[in-house]
């Protein structure tokens, strides 16, 4: 038998060992955060290395993200083949940008119409006709819509703004299937001073809204 003092030199203190084997867990719950993150990083590396990236380490081109978003969501944009044929298009007051309704040709008005006025001058009837070769490649719909700053209008043939910019969307429409863009293909619609690209407090932020955007929407497959 053990005498008292033994005994009592053998006993581990209380919660001791519990306190030794804690650390164990924690270092393990580390380990198991780290292995994760390397996985994660694994999955996100592009395949070739650095050669399939830009000096940013992001993907070496644009077209590089459409496969990427169409594997991880398994939706294929409509309107993905549009971009290349109207990027082409070098006319000074239209440009072209791509979002996730379709392609949009903004066309500043004052190459457009005279001031306060929906119809078409002699040089907005050349712009929209400088259109139609693109819009040939182009077999969906057409949504022509107008926009106008926030100055109010208050004329007989125009109230408002909103009169204004659907009449401006309509003349454009109009001009178009006179160049042979089928009617049922189209619609106008009038947007006022709704949709603001800039701030209209400046000259220059109410000439950018002032404008009429043909948004091309391809039909969906099937």
């Amino acid at each position: 038998m053990l005498d008292r003092d033994t005994r009592h030199a053998l006993e581990l203190p209380s919660g001791q060992g519990e306190s030794d084997e804690s650390w164990l867990t924690s270092y393990l719950d580390v380990l198991t955060l780290l292995i994760t993150l390397f996985v994660l990083l694994l999955a996100l590396a592009p395949p070739g290395g650095s050669e399939a990236q830009g000096s940013a380490g992001m993907p070496a081109s644009l077209d590089d993200l459409l496969p990427l978003a169409t594997l991880a969501t398994g939706i294929y944009p409509r309107h993905s083949g549009l971009q290349p044929h109207m990027a082409a298009l070098d006319i000074p007051g239209v440009s072209v940008s791509q979002g996730q309704e379709g392609v949009t040709l903004r066309i500043d008005d004052s190459l457009l119409f005279s001031s306060g006025e929906a119809v078409l001058t002699s040089q907005g009837q050349d712009v929209v006709e400088s259109l139609i070769d693109a819009l040939a490649t182009f077999d969906g719909q057409i949504s022509v819509e107008g926009h106008t700053d926030n100055i109010p209008i208050a004329t007989p043939r125009f109230p408002s703004n909103w009169e204004l910019s659907a009449g401006r969307a309509i003349a454009v429409m109009r001009h178009l299937e006179r160049q042979g863009v089928a009617i049922s293909r189209m619609r106008a619609v009038g947007y006022a001073d709704t949709q603001p690209m800039e701030s209209n407090a400046t000259p220059a932020g109410r000439a950018a809204n002032r404008r009429v955007e043909l948004l091309l929407r391809q039909q969906p497959e099937g």
